[in-house]
C-alpha cells in the first residue's frame, strides 16, 4: 500500500520534466475529472469560484512547480492596493498606489526574466564582472503580471470597480484554460461573469468541441511534427543546410508558431467555453494582413491591444505630433519585443516590426487610393514576407545564426536540389501546406465548419475529437512537446 500510496503521490506531484499541457495524456484525464465535478457545483457561486481557483492553483503548481508562491503573491498584493486606490480620492496617493503595484509586478518580472540579460549586458560591454544567477524562468509569469496589472491601471483610472472578494480576484487571475499562455484577459470583461449564474447552451458546447479539436490539431499534429522534424534541425545549425533549406525552415517557422500558439489560444477558449466562460480572441488570420498595423490586429490581439492600451496610449499615444507619435510606436514595440524575451534578438525583432509600423504612420496620408485586387495581394505579400524575415531573428538561437541563415540564404540557395529536399521532407511540407491552407480558408467557410460541428449531435463531436486525440498519437514524438510561448 505504501508503494501504491508513494506512486500516486508522485503521479500528482510537480515535475519539471512532464509539466501539465492541455496535449497531455494526464491533462485529458484530470480536466474530464475536473468538469465532471463541477457539473454538480457550477449554479453555487462561492463554492463554484473557490472550486475552480483550487483547481487551477493546483494545474499552476503542476505547470510551475514552487514558483506557485509568486502567482499567489501578485494576486495578494494586487487585490488589496485595488482596494486602498480604489477608496482613496487623493490623486498623489492613488499614484503611489499604482507605483507600488508596477514596483511589485515589474520587479517579480525583472528579477526572474532579466537579471541574467543585464548581467551578460554589462559583462559584453565592459567584461567579465558579474557572474549569471541561477534563475529558473516561472512558466506564465510575463502572462499573468500583465493581466493583474490591467486590474490595477484600470482601477487607477477610474475606469473599473475591484473585485468583490480576495477570492474572486485570485479566480481572475489565476483561471488556468490561459493563465500560462494568454490570451490575457482583462478584467473587465471576466469579473462580471464570476457571480453571474452558469448557463451553457448546446452550441457553447459544440462551438467548445469545435475549438479544442482544432486547436489540438494545430498544435500537436501540425506545429509539433513540422517543429521535430524540420524547423528545429535547421534552425539549430542553419550552416549544414543549403539556402532553400533554410529559407523553408523560415516559412515552415512561420506556420508553426501560428499553429502553436493559436491552438492553444482556440484551447484555452473552448475549455473556458465549457465552465461558461468567455474569453477574447486571440488570433484572427494574421498572415491575411496587408499591412504591418493590420497583422497587430490579428496576431496575439490580447497583447497587442494591452500594449496599446497600457504603454502606447500611456506614453503619449498619437496625441503629441506625429514625431512623438513614431517613438512612442518604437518603444512600445521595442518593449513588446523584450517583453517575449530576455535577449537582444527579440529587442531587433521588436525594433523590426516598430520602424514598419512607424513608416505605415508616415506614408499613408500618400496612399489613399481605393485597392483594388492586385494591391492587396502586392500588400499581403510584403507583409507575409517582411512578417517571416522578422521571425529569423524571433527563433534563432543567437544573433550569429540569424545573420548566418540570411548568408545562406543569399549566397548558397542551391535550387537544384529543392525537389530533392522536398521529396526527402514529403509529410513536413505536406504539414505546412495543409497548415497554410487552413489559415488561408475563407471565413465563411471557417464560420459554416464551425456552424456543421456546434449543430452535430453531441456523439457525432465526441467522434471528432476521439479521432483528432487518435492523430495526435499517431504523429506525435516520444515526449510532449510545451507551447512555444511557455518560455515567455
Amino acid at each position: 500500500m505504501d508503494i501504491i500510496f508513494n506512486n500516486i503521490i508522485s503521479f500528482l506531484s510537480y515535475d519539471p520534466k512532464s509539466p501539465l499541457l492541455f496535449s497531455s495524456c494526464f491533462f485529458l484525464w484530470w480536466f474530464l475529472i475536473v468538469l465532471f465535478g463541477y457539473v454538480f457545483i457550477q449554479n453555487k457561486q462561492t463554492l463554484k469560484v473557490v472550486y475552480l481557483t483550487v483547481v487551477s492553483y493546483y494545474f499552476y503548481y503542476k505547470t510551475g512547480g514552487i514558483y506557485l508562491f509568486l502567482l499567489f503573491t501578485t494576486t495578494f498584493f494586487d487585490f488589496y492596493i485595488g482596494k486602498l486606490m480604489h477608496a482613496c480620492n487623493r490623486k498623489n496617493i492613488r499614484r503611489l498606489y499604482l507605483f507600488l503595484s508596477l514596483l511589485i509586478n515589474l520587479g517579480i518580472l525583472a528579477y526572474f526574466k532579466y537579471t541574467n540579460f543585464f548581467i551578460d549586458t554589462i559583462n559584453g560591454t565592459i567584461g567579465p564582472v558579474f557572474s549569471n544567477l541561477d534563475i529558473f524562468l516561472p512558466v506564465g509569469v510575463s502572462f499573468y503580471t500583465f493581466q493583474s496589472l490591467s486590474y490595477t491601471i484600470d482601477v487607477y483610472r477610474k475606469k473599473l470597480v475591484p473585485a468583490q472578494s480576495l477570492m474572486d480576484f485570485a479566480f481572475f487571475v489565476s483561471f488556468f484554460p490561459q493563465l500560462v499562455a494568454g490570451p490575457i484577459v482583462r478584467a473587465a470583461d471576466f469579473l462580471p461573469q464570476i457571480r453571474k449564474p452558469v448557463f451553457i447552451t448546446n452550441n457553447d458546447i459544440g462551438k467548445a468541441v469545435f475549438l479544442i479539436a482544432i486547436g489540438l490539431f494545430k498544435k500537436a499534429v501540425i506545429s509539433d511534427y513540422i517543429s521535430i522534424n524540420f524547423v528545429d534541425r535547421i534552425f539549430d545549425q542553419p550552416d549544414l543546410y543549403s539556402g532553400f533549406e533554410n529559407l523553408m525552415a523560415i516559412y515552415g517557422y512561420a506556420i508553426q508558431i501560428y499553429c502553436d500558439f493559436s491552438g492553444y489560444s482556440d484551447m484555452a477558449i473552448g475549455l473556458a467555453l465549457l465552465f461558461g466562460f468567455k474569453l477574447m480572441i486571440n488570433f484572427n488570420a494574421p498572415y491575411k494582413a496587408k499591412s504591418i498595423t493590420e497583422f497587430w490586429h490579428r496576431w496575439h490581439i490580447s497583447l497587442s491591444t494591452w500594449l496599446k492600451d497600457y504603454l502606447y496610449i500611456s506614453l503619449g499615444g498619437n496625441r503629441k505630433g506625429k514625431i512623438r507619435t513614431y517613438i512612442n510606436l518604437l518603444i512600445t514595440m521595442l518593449l513588446g519585443g523584450l517583453w517575449h524575451g530576455a535577449s537582444w534578438k527579440f529587442v531587433i525583432w521588436g525594433a523590426m516590426h516598430g520602424v514598419a509600423l512607424a513608416l505605415e504612420k508616415m506614408f499613408k496620408p500618400f496612399f489613399k487610393f481605393k485597392a483594388n485586387f492586385f494591391t492587396k495581394v502586392l500588400g499581403l505579400l510584403l507583409t507575409f514576407n517582411f512578417v517571416c524575415f522578422c521571425w529569423i531573428f524571433f527563433r534563432a538561437t543567437n544573433y550569429e545564426a540569424a545573420v548566418l541563415m540570411m548568408q545562406r540564404i543569399a549566397f548558397n540557395f542551391s535550387p537544384a536540389i529543392a525537389f530533392e529536399v522536398i521529396v526527402g521532407y514529403k509529410y513536413v511540407f505536406m504539414l505546412i501546406l495543409l497548415g497554410f491552407a487552413l489559415h488561408f480558408t475563407p471565413e465563411k467557410w471557417d464560420l459554416t465548419t464551425e456552424k456543421l460541428v456546434t449543430k452535430a449531435p453531441l456523439l457525432f463531436q465526441a467522434l471528432i475529437l476521439v479521432v483528432i486525440i487518435w492523430i495526435v498519437i499517431q504523429v506525435k514524438s516520444a515526449e510532449v512537446q510545451p507551447f512555444i510561448y511557455f518560455q515567455f
